[in-house]
């Protein structure tokens, strides 16, 4: 309220002053207008009688006949009988004077200041005291042909009182006065209060402060025109904050992104870049130190470089609906990474590199694994295919011996089997994991499953288990995978840990979001040099071994990327008193 009032009485302070300037300046214009006016009456009044004066002297002959006193018979008919006339001569000498009878006796007139004035005017005026009389006089003079006429009413109260202007108007003058200084207090307030809003709207703008856009305004034109101004303003706020959404989103996903990525003005100058690019640059360039634009030095980038030679200069033209673009590959520091450039239309350009190191090994791997598998086929396929062979070829072959070929044969299909099942639960475990249900599971219920499916074999390798999982230890999963767990941990032990053993699984902690399993037994264990990649797909420790037992070589992968899956780790060692110990964890949900 403070900012409204200051502003109101500034307001105010300045209209009043202009309005009282001009009621200045027409009251002292109007008032000098009156008062010449009355002056002016005055004035033609005296001369009137001067003019009528001049004419009588002339009829009459009176210069002629120096016959002054024909004038009183004038005098007396003069309405008018406080003026004085006086007659004198060039020479300064009365010759006639209706106020004083010895007239003759006068001092010499000739430097009074209406005298002397009539020389070199139409007339002379003057207001004085009366050195023959006494009193004060209102002069009117005028210069004849060879005499001068004067004539004075006495400058008293009546004549005071007549000069003055007159009341009226200064009444007048003082009743607009009042009536406009109302009409300003109500414009200024109409004008102030519009003011003051607009004000405050923007010091608040300034200040960033919460703005009310309902801000009611005077129906008027200035108040339409504030309107326009909050509404452009709740326009244009509304596009920025948009305009500052979609940046966040960008910086955001700029930021969060994997790729390294920086936009160039056509002048190589930083735009825009995240933490990714400068990192994959000193990757790249083996300098911890390189900067943004050090890119346009390096080696690794030549090809970059010289494409953007060639497409970005004064001369260049780039066309609107065709951003040029290059993309090659760089290999450093056994990481893979794309490099991909694109121009725009304004000549700045975009630089993304992208670590593809992950697809690259991916694909070396599926290279790899083709290799393999298609070794792995290999031997069941050219197993059966020589058994049959043997038989189809032999017919005189003994039943005996067609039986055992037919079982080897038989034994090869079902390891065939057991491979490409395994290669179909890796493949879609890594590649469609979000086909897999998930449901609630009870592991206890599912490890027990497993031993009861593999209990034969146990019973033959004298192998006991000993299960420490309690009934309440559920999670959210694919029943399918947890049970492959513990099928491919269990069958790994009876095919390669030895005979009279012994196996313990358990529980072993339960954290918020997660539970951790051991799983040991009391076997041979793994020689060291082999633990590190006994996860690996078709790694065998004695391969011949493996195949005479009917393993995949896909068994402990299977478990790894099964554990994976339920958001968990494994990881493996042998026990100090003989065995193997695997130690994993899997989510709840």
């Amino acid at each position: 309220m403070k900012i409204k009032h200051s502003y109101k009485r500034k307001l105010l302070l300045y209209f009043f002053s202009v309005f009282v300037i001009f009621i200045v300046i027409v009251a002292a214009f109007q008032y000098m207008r009156e008062k010449k006016y009355r002056i002016s009456q005055l004035e033609n009044n005296l001369n009137n009688i001067t003019e009528l004066t001049n004419r009588f002297i002339e009829r009459r002959s009176i210069i002629a006949n120096n016959n002054f006193r024909l004038i009183d018979t004038l005098k007396n008919i003069i309405p008018q009988s406080h003026i004085r006339i006086t007659v004198i001569d060039f020479d300064g000498n009365v010759m006639y004077d209706s106020f004083v009878k010895n007239y003759i006796s006068l001092e010499n007139h000739k430097n009074r200041p209406e005298i002397q004035k009539s020389l070199y005017s139409d007339f002379g005026v003057s207001i004085r005291k009366s050195a023959s009389t006494g009193k004060d006089y209102y002069y009117y003079a005028k210069c004849y042909n060879n005499y001068f006429i004067r004539t004075a009413v006495i400058y008293d109260v009546n004549i005071i009182n007549f000069l003055k202007t007159d009341n009226l108007f200064f009444y007048f003058i003082i009743f607009m006065f009042f009536l406009i200084f109302g009409v300003l207090m109500y414009v200024t307030d109409k004008f102030g209060i519009t003011i003051s809003k607009l004000k405050d709207f923007a010091v608040k703008v300034g200040n960033n402060e919460t703005i009310d856009t309902t801000i009611e305004f005077p129906q008027n034109e200035l108040g339409i025109i504030s309107k326009q101004i909050i509404q452009i303003y709740d326009n244009l706020k509304k596009t920025q904050d948009e305009l500052i959404t979609e940046k966040e989103r960008l910086f955001r996903h700029l930021f969060t992104i994997n790729e390294g990525i920086a936009i160039f003005s056509s002048q190589r100058k930083k735009i825009l870049s995240n933490q990714h690019f400068i990192q994959y640059l000193n990757i790249i360039s083996d300098k911890s130190t390189i900067t943004h634009e050090q890119i346009f030095k390096t080696d690794e980038f030549r090809q970059l470089n010289e494409f953007i030679r060639e497409n970005i200069g004064e001369d260049k033209q780039i066309s609107k609906n065709n951003e040029t673009q290059k993309q090659f590959t760089i290999h450093k520091n056994g990481k893979y990474f794309n490099i991909q450039c694109i121009i725009f239309n304004d000549m700045s350009f975009e630089i993304i590199i992208n670590d593809i190191t992950k697809l690259e090994k991916n694909k070396l791997i599926k290279q790899q694994m083709t290799t393999n598998i298609a070794h792995e086929l290999k031997t069941p396929v050219s197993s059966i295919k020589g058994y049959l062979e043997t038989i189809l070829n032999n017919k005189d072959l003994d039943t005996k011996k067609q039986k055992y070929f037919t079982e080897k044969a038989y034994f090869q299909t079902n390891r065939l089997s057991d491979l490409i099942n395994d290669i179909s639960v890796l493949n879609k475990i890594e590649e469609a994991g979000e086909l897999f249900k998930l449901e609630d599971v009870k592991i206890k219920r599912v490890v027990n499953d497993v031993i009861e499916n593999v209990q034969v074999k146990l019973d033959a390798r004298k192998i006991n288990i000993e299960l420490q999982i309690d009934e309440d230890t559920i999670i959210k999963g694919n029943r399918e995978l947890i049970y492959s767990i513990f099928q491919n941990l269990i069958e790994n032990t009876i095919n390669y840990a030895g005979k009279n053993i012994d196996i313990c699984i358990s529980k072993y902690l339960e954290e918020n979001n997660n539970y951790y399993f051991s799983y040991y037994d009391t076997g041979i264990g793994i020689p060291e040099k082999h633990l590190l990649r006994i996860f690996e797909r078709f790694y065998r420790i004695d391969s011949g071994r493996s195949r005479k037992q009917g393993g995949t070589g896909l068994g402990l992968s299977i478990v790894k990327n099964a554990v994976l899956f339920h958001k968990g780790e494994i990881s493996v060692r042998n026990r100090k008193n003989g065995g193997v110990e695997f130690v994993f964890s899997i989510a709840k949900a």
